[in-house]
């Protein structure tokens, strides 16, 4: 344990704290894996259960993964910290963006640390009740994250947000069930075989649409 450790606070769910003092006592924690500030807010996570949060996560970055393996210019994070505002600073479970020369919103900073609004960030919930559709939703809306997708896996439920006018509309999945992204051409979500566990054909869905014109044109686009 270092000398400023022993000087700080330890980081604790519910303290109202500024990103300079979240930072510092965060990171003389280092046996602590996933904090957030949201508005001001400190919320530390739970223990992960496999069943509710452990395999969704890992599922939908696989996802998220071969998306990323098959579009070169597309940047991807797992459980990244987000200098997002002077409020907030949240650890999504996943991300995609694009570099500033790319058109995206975000960039690395000096320190290694997103800053800025990442173009989709997805996180896994237990239900609708969760932070992640109330606080979370607010801040990635004020700060213009274009695409917000949530797993409601309690609920068997993914809602996939599109910012447009200032406010975040649901996608609407097609005769199929699914739901395609409008930042990234080619990003297919085949929501039923989702909620069924069914990896394969979520996959398989996917790769119909790195298979289409738009995502070719997108990574000519980028390269």
């Amino acid at each position: 344990m270092t000398s400023l450790s022993l000087n700080l606070p330890p980081l604790e769910n519910g303290d109202r704290l500024s990103r300079n003092e979240f930072e510092r006592r965060y990171t003389a924690m280092p046996k602590v894996k996933k904090a957030e500030l949201i508005e001001g807010k400190v919320y530390m996570a739970s223990p992960v259960r496999i069943v509710n949060h452990g395999r969704p996560h890992a599922q939908i970055m696989t996802w998220l993964g071969f998306y990323y393996a098959a579009t070169p210019g597309v940047d991807l994070g797992d459980n990244a910290t987000i200098r997002l505002d002077l409020d907030s600073e949240p650890q999504p479970d996943g991300l995609l963006r694009l570099e500033p020369e790319a058109g995206g919103r975000s960039r690395i900073d000096a320190e290694g640390y997103v800053q800025g609004a990442p173009e989709l960030i997805v996180e896994i919930a237990a239900s609708s009740a969760s932070y992640d559709l109330n606080e979370k939703l607010r801040v990635y809306r004020r700060n213009a994250v274009q695409e917000y997708l949530v797993w409601q896996v309690n609920d068997r439920r993914v809602d996939w947000f599109s910012l447009q006018d200032g406010d975040y509309q649901n996608l609407s999945p097609d005769a199929n069930g699914t739901i395609k992204s409008l930042v990234f051409p080619g990003l297919w979500l085949a929501v039923p075989a989702l909620l069924q566990g069914d990896l394969a054909i979520v996959l398989a869905e996917l790769q119909k649409g790195l298979q289409t014109p738009a995502h070719q044109a997108f990574v000519t686009q980028l390269g």
